[in-house]
């Protein structure tokens, strides 16, 4: 293992530390706030992260010639964004989290089905595996399936559908395009079911919504120095630190524990999408990383 490596390495693993600490503030919010607002606040406080790029390059960096798919990306995003931070307030820090890490299952179907791009052997084993692994952490409560795994699982797919718009967009977009653009738009769809469950936020709530942007964004740009170290595909299997971070936190913050079944499904899931990841052809993330 080389120097870069061990660097991109560490730089995913404290990148999944502050993505868990969002999460954690998200959890904080979600009983004072409606997840529709945490989500504009989150988008909203990004965009002027963006202004030193664009003064640097002026308008022209704006052009673009595939606005629907810029379009489709913010508003299947933020969908995601939406499902994503509800499971947050609503579930286990580690289930949450590592629900979120299901994208890899949802990835090779949609791009199948949308871009023609075979599904490896080896990568639909790691699929069926992965969700077996979901029913153990998550089994129904006599026959009732809990709601709030249900929205992660949504948020996770359509999260996946983001990125793979992200690859008909990645021949003529740049990486800063993609991003600005999706919180463009994302602030602005966001901003329609916020006013409809609209509550003004208090001074200390404005302070934990920055912190949910800070957190975020840093984790975001730990994420993307980290993926400029070492090839996608053998960093990714770090992300995976998210869920013993979620798992620690959420034991010493909210006394959660977690019960043996489910830590077998986290060791299938975390197993199964390692391998999926690892079966398909690494390339780009950098534009990927705004999901979350």
């Amino acid at each position: 293992m080389n120097s870069p490596f061990l660097f991109g390495a560490l730089l995913i693993l404290c990148s999944e530390v502050f993505l868990v600490l969002s999460g954690m503030v998200i959890k904080q919010l979600s009983g004072e706030l409606p997840t529709e607002m945490i989500v504009l606040f989150r988008n909203l406080f990004g965009l002027p992260l963006f202004l030193p790029w664009l003064i640097r390059n002026g308008s022209s960096a704006l052009k673009t010639t595939k606005l629907r798919f810029h379009l489709m990306r913010a508003g299947v995003g933020v969908t995601a964004m939406t499902c994503l931070f509800y499971s947050w307030g609503h579930l286990p820090l580690a289930q949450a989290a590592l629900l979120k890490q299901t994208a890899p299952f949802f990835m090779p179907i949609i791009a199948l089905i949308w871009l023609g791009e075979r599904i490896p052997v080896t990568v639909k084993l790691a699929i069926v595996v992965g969700f077996c692994g979901v029913a153990l952490i998550n089994p129904p409560e006599q026959g009732v399936i809990n709601f709030a795994v249900i929205i992660a699982l949504l948020g996770a797919c359509l999260g996946a559908l983001a990125k793979v718009t992200i690859r008909r967009m990645r021949d003529t977009e740049s990486p800063q395009r993609i991003v600005f653009y999706f919180a463009f738009f994302s602030t602005i769809f966001a901003s329609v079911p916020a006013s409809l469950n609209w509550l003004t936020p208090s001074f200390e709530q404005l302070l934990w919504l920055g912190v949910l942007a800070a957190t975020s964004t840093v984790a975001q740009l730990l994420l993307s120095k980290a993926y400029g170290m070492a090839p996608a595909g053998q960093l990714a299997p770090y992300t995976y630190g998210s869920v013993a971070f979620a798992a620690l936190f959420g034991w010493l913050f909210w006394d959660e524990i977690l019960a043996y079944n489910s830590w077998l499904g986290i060791a299938l899931v975390c197993s199964a999408g390692i391998v999926a990841m690892l079966g398909k052809k690494s390339g780009p993330v950098e534009a990927e990383r705004s999901n979350g």
